[in-house]
């Protein structure tokens, strides 16, 4: 239990020490990549909708110690922190996965892409690897991972890769070879960092936001959750919804834009006033689902015309953070008792708006505050409230190259 403080530079050093301890000697190259809040959209963006991450200063490094000549050997030391296998060795020519949620998983995946689609070199190394990012928070610990190594076999091989490129392929390594029915959002706010709107529809494009000094604040409930368990459960309700739509009898333009699953659904340019009359006439589960897509959907347009129209008011923004948390939680069930015990807690101690960050039913709670005063407040109620952890943070950097000899 605590309060942490975090800063890239530090967490630089800090990494280069624990290296140092753990194998004797210094790392001639390190990478990392940030974790991220899910600020604005939540569960949209594998709808396709656009979604606002803002990329946070809780990293991932990675570290090579030593070449092999044909496999990667890897220590995660958050993981032997914990008590838990720490240790994998696979192929650089052919990775197979292990299965079952294993670690090394996500860099295998993230090997086999960049395989298939650049190629690069075939010598391998022994990396040692810490994560600031808790696991399965709702903070991306698993993106944070695979773009921080993508990024490195970007300059361990000399690829010249782009973040948009390096996003691409985490993706693709998670949700087609790994099999997790996951959005783009958290590794192209990985890669990119900062704070951007993100349209996941392929041509995948971008714009940076401007949102102001603000302070951040992120409370860990310590429960813990995947989104293997949330993610096809939500999309299986709104598939049951979609197809229940598509028998009753729609306008003709309305019947047009629904598709056959949710991520074929032109969701954008459907209201909730052009399809709420219908959703009545749905199951409760699949009207909430669908009835929760739309309303988040144009709270998100509201929030992004007051950041782009350079509006100071945070009551406003704060307003459309809280309003989307409720959203959340009465109409895609993602919340639980204890996660509003803490929310309330915050909100009653300095927090504008505090809401879900990532798939909910555990993980992050992440709040908007005024100033730094405000934000430690809210951060001390919080752990009384029951999180475990916490941290005050600030938006950051994407992916990047942080040391190399």
């Amino acid at each position: 239990m605590g309060l942490e403080h975090h800063g890239v530079s530090e967490g630089l050093s800090r990494f280069l020490s624990m290296v140092e301890q753990y194998a004797g000697r210094r790392p001639s190259l390190v990478t990392s990549a940030p974790g991220r809040m899910d600020f604005l959209n939540t569960h949209q963006d594998y709808k396709g909708l656009p979604v606002v991450p803002i990329a946070v200063n809780l990293r991932t490094y990675i570290g090579v110690v030593g070449k092999r000549p044909d496999t990667f050997l890897l220590h995660s030391l958050t993981l032997k922190a914990r008590g838990e296998d720490y240790m994998d060795e696979f192929s650089v020519k052919n990775p197979e996965l292990v299965g079952g949620g294993w670690f090394g998983d996500y860099l295998r995946a993230v090997l086999r892409v960049v395989k298939e689609r650049v190629g690069g070199a075939s010598i391998g190394g022994e990396l040692v690897i810490y994560s600031d990012v808790p696991i399965g928070s709702g903070l991306a610990s698993s993106a944070a991972l695979e773009v921080a190594f993508a990024e490195f076999l970007n300059h361990y091989w000399a690829l010249n890769l782009e973040k948009i490129e390096l996003a691409e392929m985490c993706f693709t390594a998670e949700n087609a070879v790994m099999g997790i029915p996951c959005g783009r959002l958290d590794q192209y706010s990985a890669a990119l960092g900062k704070a951007i709107l993100l349209y996941p529809k392929p041509p995948v494009r971008y714009e940076l936001l401007e949102i102001g000094d603000v302070s951040l604040v992120a409370a860990d409930s310590g429960i813990r959750h995947s989104v293997r368990g949330i993610h096809p459960v939500r999309q299986s309700e709104l598939n049951e919804g979609l197809r229940e739509l598509k028998r009753i009898s729609l306008p003709p333009r309305l019947k047009e834009l629904i598709g056959e699953s949710f991520d074929t659904t032109r969701w954008e340019e459907i209201s909730y006033a052009d399809l709420s009359p219908y959703l009545e006439r749905l199951g409760d589960k699949p009207s909430r689902r669908i009835a929760y897509t739309l309303l988040a959907n144009e709270s998100t347009k509201r929030a992004l015309e007051l950041m782009r129209s350079g509006s100071k008011d945070l009551s406003k923004l704060a307003h459309i953070i809280n309003e989307q948390h409720e959203l959340l939680r009465d109409l895609y069930d993602v919340s639980l008792p204890e996660l509003e015990k803490i929310r309330s807690a915050m909100l009653e101690n300095g927090a504008l708006a505090v809401k879900i960050s990532g798939a909910g039913l555990g993980g992050c709670l992440i709040a908007l505050c005024r100033d730094d005063e405000s934000a430690e407040s809210a951060l001390k109620a919080a752990i009384e409230a029951g999180a475990v952890r916490g941290w005050r943070l600030r938006i950051d950097s994407g992916s990047s190259l942080d040391y190399s000899e």
